[in-house]
C-alpha cells in the first residue's frame, strides 16, 4: 500500500505597517537594513517591493493546529516589533486609504529589477496576500493535484476576501487584490498540464527564451514551488483574523488528501479549462460569499454560500482524518457573518464613511488572541 503523503503545512503572510495616529502606511523595512542586508531579528523577516510591507512565513508544520500556534507566534512576533517603533501591523489584501504611489520601493536590486520590468504595474503592487504550502515529495502528483484543485480556487478566494477598497474609494469588489495582481504576467489560474514533462517543458522554454530567470517568476495562483516539495496555494486575500487564515490552510491540506485518497481508488474528477475557472474567479472577487459562482458539473449558477458548504461535505472525512475538524469551525461562522472585507465595509457604513475607522478596525482584528 502507498504511503499517504506528509501533508505538512507553511503559511506565508505579507503584513501591512502603520501609522496609529494617522492610519496611513508607513516606511518600516528599511530600519532593520545595514549595509544593504536585512538584520536577523528573532525570526526572519522577508523584505518586500514596498518598504510599508513585511513577510514572514512559519516554519513547516505537521497539523493545522500548529500552524495556528505557530501563526499567533508570528503575529505577535511582528506586532511587538512593530510597536517598538510606534508603529502597528494590519492583515488585509489592501490598504483602506494609502496610495501607491506615495510609497517607497525597498533599495534591494531585486525590486530595483523588478521596478525596471514591470514599471508602473510593479509601483502600483501594493496589495498583501496569504500563501498557503502544502507538503508533496512527489512533484508528478503534485502537477496532477493543481490541475484537479484548480477548480476550488474560486471558492478559496471567496472565503479569503479582504480587499473592499482602494486608495480610500469603495471599489464594489469584495477583492480588489486578485484584480491587480493579474495585471502581472504568468499570473492567475494555471493552465492543464498533462504531465510533469510538460510542466518543466514550458518553465524551460521560458528560460531559454530569456523571458524568466527561473521558476519562482511563475506567479500563477497555485504552482509547485520552486525550491520547497509542496504545492502553493496563491489564491488567497491575506485574512485579518488568525482563526479564519487557518481555516482556510486546513481546509487546502483536506482538498489535497481527498485527490489522492480519489487517486488510490484510481478515480478521477473533471478537470475544466481555465477560462470556465476564470469566471468563478471573477466572481468570487466581485461578490465574494454574497454571489453567485457556477457549478460547471451541474452547469448551474448557485450561490457561493452552497457551493462551499457543499465542498467542506466533499472533504469532509478527510477533515476528520485529518484532525481539523476544530480549526475548520470557523468557516461556518464565515458563511453566516461574512469575510473580513464585510466586516470592513460594515464598518465603514456603521461610521458613515470613515476610512480611518476601517484601519483602526483592522488593526484590533488582526492581533485579536495573540
Amino acid at each position: 500500500m502507498i504511503s499517504r503523503p506528509k501533508l505538512t503545512l507553511g503559511i506565508e503572510e505579507e503584513y501591512q505597517v502603520v501609522d496609529p495616529e494617522t492610519g496611513q502606511l508607513r516606511s518600516f523595512i528599511t530600519q532593520f537594513i545595514e549595509n544593504g542586508e536585512l538584520v536577523i531579528v528573532e525570526r526572519e523577516l522577508k523584505a518586500e517591493l514596498h518598504q510599508s510591507m513585511v513577510e514572514l512565513g512559519t516554519p513547516v508544520c505537521a497539523t493545522a493546529t500548529e500552524a495556528k500556534e505557530e501563526l499567533l507566534r508570528q503575529r505577535a512576533f511582528i506586532s511587538r516589533l512593530a510597536q517598538e517603533k510606534g508603529l502597528a501591523i494590519v492583515a488585509a489584501a489592501t490598504h483602506p486609504m494609502s496610495r501607491w504611489s506615495d510609497q517607497e520601493v525597498t533599495p534591494f536590486p531585486r525590486y530595483l529589477g523588478v521596478l525596471e520590468e514591470m514599471q508602473l504595474l510593479a509601483q502600483r503592487l501594493l496589495i498583501f496576500g496569504m500563501h498557503i504550502h502544502v507538503g508533496l515529495d512527489d512533484p508528478n502528483f503534485a502537477i496532477d493535484t493543481m490541475n484537479v484543485v484548480r477548480y476550488m480556487l474560486p471558492h478559496l478566494l471567496a472565503l479569503s476576501t479582504s480587499s473592499p477598497f482602494w486608495s480610500g474609494r469603495r471599489t464594489g469588489l469584495k477583492s480588489y487584490r486578485s484584480i491587480v495582481f493579474e495585471d502581472f504576467p504568468r499570473s492567475g489560474i494555471p493552465d492543464v498540464f498533462p504531465n510533469r514533462a510538460a510542466y518543466q517543458g514550458l518553465l524551460q522554454t521560458l528560460v531559454n527564451t530569456g523571458c524568466i530567470p527561473d521558476s519562482s517568476k511563475i506567479w500563477w495562483d497555485m504552482r509547485p514551488h520552486h525550491i520547497y516539495p509542496t504545492l502553493e496555494f496563491r489564491i488567497c486575500d491575506i485574512c485579518t483574523r488568525v482563526d479564519e487564515a487557518i481555516a482556510i490552510a486546513a481546509l487546502c491540506q483536506a482538498i489535497v488528501l481527498w485527490h489522492w485518497k480519489l487517486r488510490q481508488r484510481n478515480v478521477t474528477f473533471r478537470v475544466y479549462s481555465k477560462e470556465l475557472i476564470d469566471e468563478n474567479k471573477w466572481r468570487a472577487a466581485r461578490y465574494g460569499l454574497d454571489g453567485k459562482m457556477i457549478d460547471f458539473g451541474k452547469q448551474a449558477e448557485l450561490p457561493a454560500r452552497s457551493l462551499v458548504r457543499e465542498l467542506l461535505e466533499l472533504v469532509g472525512e478527510e477533515i476528520v482524518e485529518l484532525g481539523s475538524e476544530k480549526e475548520i469551525e470557523p468557516i461556518q461562522g464565515m458563511l453566516t457573518t461574512g469575510t473580513s472585507a464585510d466586516r470592513q465595509l460594515r464598518v465603514y457604513d456603521a461610521h458613515e464613511g470613515d476610512i480611518k475607522a476601517v484601519v483602526d478596525h483592522l488593526a484590533a482584528e488582526t492581533v485579536e488572541g495573540l
